[in-house]
């Protein structure tokens, strides 16, 4: 069995803590090192190349953004997955359609956030949502088929705006990029998510993204 080396990184000891315990029973996880800070973290990523790093999004040092800006300057193999509170965030919007990270909301059982790095490790892809899960090949292109039916059902200025989401434009970049309202903008991200039956821009990014 293939083990999977992982740096763990969160600023609050017990959640440490207890992923350590977690992973301490799996024969196919080794917890290279745990790290309570951003450039502890980047560090031990340097150093132990492992396969998987699970990040907290919000630690004391350095952003999340710029844990990705980092591993990207320096072309680290190691695949990140950010752990948040919630499962849309905004600055990290544009990399997880990328395709550059993956997410896991905080509040997941200790099962997802195993089966879901696991997937992770294999060269799988999570999809952001309320339950992590990966895209099997043979699906794949029944998936996009179905996207695209989707897709059509929306307007013009519906698919301009989903771009400009993909891209990781906030809001207010985008109604100003439009020349209209940030109000109607939501009003429009509210029509798109009934449409397409998702409840994010994270979401929305990745199906544009997918569609390339």
């Amino acid at each position: 069995m293939r083990c999977t080396r992982l740096v763990i990184a969160d600023r609050y000891p017990i959640v440490l803590q207890g992923l350590a315990s977690v992973f301490a029973t799996l024969p196919d996880f080794e917890i290279v090192a745990s790290c309570s800070d951003g450039m502890s973290c980047v560090e031990a990523i340097r150093t132990f190349a492992p396969d998987v790093a699970l990040i907290e999004d919000s630690l004391p040092d350095v952003t999340a953004s710029e844990i990705l800006a980092i591993a990207g300057a320096g072309n680290f193999r190691t695949r990140l997955v950010f752990f948040t509170p919630e499962i849309e965030h905004g600055d990290l919007a544009a990399a997880i359609a990328a395709g550059a990270c993956s997410v896991i909301p905080k509040h997941a059982s200790a099962k997802t956030v195993v089966q879901s790095l696991r997937v992770v490790a294999a060269g799988g892809t999570l999809l952001p949502g309320p339950a992590p899960g990966l895209v099997p090949a043979a699906d794949k292109e029944a998936s996009g088929a179905i996207a695209e039916n989707m897709l059509s059902a929306l307007t013009e200025r519906e698919r301009e705006i989903m771009r400009l989401v993909s891209e990781g434009l906030p809001n207010k970049a985008i109604a100003r990029r439009l020349s209209i309202s940030q109000g109607t903008i939501k009003v429009h991200l509210h029509n798109i998510y009934q449409k397409l039956a998702i409840h994010n821009r994270t979401v929305l990014a990745a199906l544009v993204i997918s569609q390339r």
